[in-house]
Order: structure tokens, then sequence, then C-alpha cells
């Protein structure tokens, strides 16, 4: 059984998927732009403003589910220039508890809307 999760607190999705889906409390959420749910607009500031209001965005899909940070269990970064790693893991550490969630990072050629990151979750409810 499969639950759609959505909330005002993130951008709405920017094609034919959902915000996250429940899945026996399992949650996946999606990829994560830096989009100003309030306005629409992507991020135009640096990389580190950027990774933050797409970890806002991931954190306000996580608790419209009934959940907290600490219940991501697995990561997913996308970059467009790798050599922002950095800032973005100093931005990471701010949201996530210890022990930290297991995360993959990639360089990617491009990401929708023109994007510098976009950031994917999968969590476990208790």
């Amino acid at each position: 059984m499969k639950k759609q999760i959505s909330t005002a607190n993130a951008p709405a999705a920017v094609g034919p998927y959902s915000q996250a889906i429940d899945s026996e409390k399992t949650i996946y959420i999606s990829g994560q732009l830096p989009i100003d749910h309030a306005t629409g607009k992507m991020c135009e500031g640096s990389i580190y403003e950027c990774a933050r209001l797409a970890l806002l965005n991931l954190e306000g899909i996580i608790n419209e589910a009934g959940g907290h940070m600490g219940n991501i269990v697995k990561v997913t970064v996308f970059l467009t220039d790798i050599a922002d790693f950095p800032t973005v893991n100093s931005v990471y550490e701010a949201f996530f508890p210890s022990p930290y969630p297991a995360r993959s990072a990639f360089a990617v050629a491009a990401l929708p809307l023109g994007g510098k990151l976009e950031i994917e979750a999968i969590a476990v409810l208790d």
C-alpha cells in the first residue's frame, strides 16, 4: 500500500511525480531542487544557500509525513559542480543528527530547471 505525501512547505512537483510516497512507514522523498516554495523561484544564491534551501524542502516533506530528519536512512546528492561538495557537506551536517544517513553524491551534467543541486532521500518512520 502506498500513500502520497504532499505539503505546501516544499515546492510542488515539476513533473508527473509525488513529493514523496509512504509505503508501509518507508518514505521515499523525490529529489528536492533549491526552489523557494513560497515564490516558486529557483535559488540564485551561493551553493551554501541553495543546499540549505533544498534541505529545508526535504525537511518540510519528512515533517509532513510525520517524521524528522533523524528518520532519514539514505540520501543521494546530485551536483552540477563536484567542487561544491565540501560546501554542501558543511550545510548537510547541520541538518542531520548522528549517526548520519548513508549517502551517495554524484556530479551530473545538468539538473531540471537549471538547479545547482538536487537531494533525494529515503526515511523509515519509528
